[in-house]
C-alpha cells in the first residue's frame, strides 16, 4: 500500500499570486467612475489554475478576452481613451461537454474581478409576450445582484448556460418562441441597448412604477448593456458531426490534399466555424455577436485524479470537512483515489462524476459512524469496491449492531 492521502494539499502560498481582488471597485465606479483593473492575462490564468484543472487553452483565451474587455471598460469609465466608444465587445461562446468546468471558470473569473454576476439557463426563456421568462430579466437580475447600483450592473457579467438548446428547430412549423425568438432577444442585449428596470409585461412592476411616480421617486429607470459582457455556453451535442462532415467534404476527390486535413480526434470543437453554428441552428446575426469562441475538452482519468488532489475546491477536502463535523478523521489511500478516479471517468459526466462516486461510497458511513465511537475512517480500494461490506466489518470490529 502506497503513501496515504490524509488531507495534505499543495501549498499555493509560494506560487505567483495575482493581486487581491479590488473590493471597492463597484463603489468607485458608482461614484466618480474612477476605478482600476489591475490584472494581466497571466494573473487571471494563474488564479484559474488553482481551481480548474486542464483546459489551458480555454483559460488563456478567457483571460485575454476578460482583460481586453475590462481594460476597455476602465478606459471609458476613467475617460482616458475617448476612442473606446468604437470598441467591439468580445462576447464569449464557451463550448464543451458537461462537467469540464465551464460554469466554474466563469464563476471564478467573476469572483476575481469582483463584478456582479448572473447565471441563467437558456431553456427557461421565451420570446417576449409568450409564457416564460424574458431575456431582459437577466439585466434586471444583474441590477439586483448589484444591490440596486446601476453603475455596478453596467459592468457586470451575464452567463447563459444551455445556449445550444436555443438552436432553431429545422423544418419546424409555426413560431419557434423558445429558439429563434430568444436568439434575437439576446442579440439586442449583446449589442448596445437600454433596458427598463420595470418590465412592461409584469403587472407588479407596473404597479410599482405608478407608486414611485405618486411618491415622486422616479430616479434612473434604465440600464445600458454597452459594457455588460455576455458569455453563453453549452455542450453543443451534434456540432462535432457537422464539423467533421464539413472537413470531410474538403478531403474528397482524387486531387484532394489529404495531408492538409487536420486530425480533429477529440478536439473537433476547436475547428468550429460560423457556418457550422448556422448549420447547427443559430442565426448568423446571433453567432456573429460572439466573436470569442472557446472550447473545453473532456477530462481524462488522470485529470480527475489531479482535481481531487490539487484543486482548491477539492471534493476530498469537502468530505473531510463534513466528517470532521462529527469528530471523525477521514483519510484516503493512493489506491483508493486511483479507483475513485477510474469509476468517475466511467460516469462520463466529467468532474461531477467524482461527487457521484464519493457520495455512493461514503453515504452509508456518514449515516452510521456519527452514532458510534469510531473516530478514524481510512478509505481503501476494498472499501471503494464494496462500501457496505466494509462498513459491516467495521461495525463488527467495534461491537456495533448491524442495521
Amino acid at each position: 500500500m502506497r503513501q496515504r492521502f490524509s488531507g495534505s494539499f499543495p501549498n499555493f502560498s509560494s506560487a505567483v499570486q495575482p493581486p487581491p481582488p479590488r473590493r471597492d471597485l463597484h463603489e468607485e465606479a458608482a461614484t466618480n467612475l474612477d476605478w482600476d483593473f489591475p490584472y494581466k492575462p497571466k494573473d487571471v490564468k494563474q488564479f484559474l489554475d488553482r481551481s480548474i484543472m486542464k483546459q489551458d487553452e480555454a483559460k488563456c483565451a478567457l483571460a485575454i478576452a476578460i482583460c481586453d474587455h475590462y481594460n476597455q471598460v476602465k478606459a471609458v469609465y476613467n475617460g482616458s481613451d475617448p476612442g473606446t466608444d468604437d470598441y467591439t465587445k468580445q462576447n464569449i461562446l464557451l463550448l464543451g461537454p458537461s462537467g469540464v468546468g465551464k460554469t466554474y471558470l466563469i464563476r471564478k473569473i467573476a469572483e476575481l474581478i469582483g463584478v456582479p454576476f448572473v447565471k441563467a439557463d437558456a431553456t427557461k426563456f421565451s420570446e417576449t409576450g409568450y409564457v416564460g421568462a424574458n431575456v431582459e430579466d437577466l439585466v434586471r437580475e444583474l441590477v439586483s445582484q448589484a444591490r440596486g447600483d446601476i453603475r455596478k450592473a453596467e459592468c457586470g457579467l451575464i452567463y447563459l448556460d444551455e445556449a445550444d438548446k436555443l438552436a432553431s428547430r429545422q423544418r419546424s412549423t409555426g413560431r419557434d418562441v423558445n429558439g429563434r425568438g430568444v436568439q434575437f432577444g439576446l442579440l439586442r442585449l449583446m449589442e448596445e441597448t437600454e433596458i427598463d428596470l420595470r418590465s412592461g409585461h409584469d403587472l407588479q412592476s407596473q404597479l410599482q412604477t405608478i407608486m414611485d411616480f405618486q411618491r415622486g421617486k422616479l430616479g434612473r429607470g434604465k440600464v445600458s448593456t454597452k459594457h455588460i459582457l455576455f458569455i453563453v455556453s453549452g455542450a453543443f451535442t451534434g456540432l462535432e458531426d457537422i464539423i467533421l462532415r464539413r472537413v470531410g467534404r474538403g478531403a474528397l476527390g482524387f486531387q484532394a490534399d489529404h495531408s492538409r486535413v487536420p486530425d480533429l480526434s477529440d478536439k473537433a470543437l476547436d475547428h468550429a466555424t460560423s457556418e457550422d453554428f448556422v448549420n447547427f441552428g443559430f442565426e448568423p446575426e446571433f453567432i456573429g455577436r460572439l466573436p470569442v469562441r472557446v472550447a473545453c475538452h473532456p477530462l481524462s482519468k488522470d485529470d480527475l485524479l489531479s482535481i481531487m488532489l490539487n484543486s482548491d475546491g477539492s471534493i476530498l477536502r469537502q468530505y473531510q470537512k463534513s466528517f470532521r463535523a462529527y469528530d471523525i478523521n477521514l483519510h484516503f489511500t493512493d489506491e483508493a483515489l486511483d479507483r475513485i478516479a477510474s469509476l468517475a471517468f466511467e460516469e462520463k459526466t466529467g468532474a461531477r462524476g467524482l461527487m457521484t462516486i464519493c457520495e455512493k461510497i461514503l453515504r452509508p458511513f456518514k449515516f452510521e459512524l456519527p452514532s458510534t465511537m469510531i473516530r478514524n475512517l481510512l478509505v481503501t480500494q476494498g472499501m471503494v469496491e464494496n462500501p457496505q461490506g466494509y462498513l459491516d466489518q467495521l461495525l463488527r470490529e467495534y461491537g456495533q449492531p448491524l442495521h
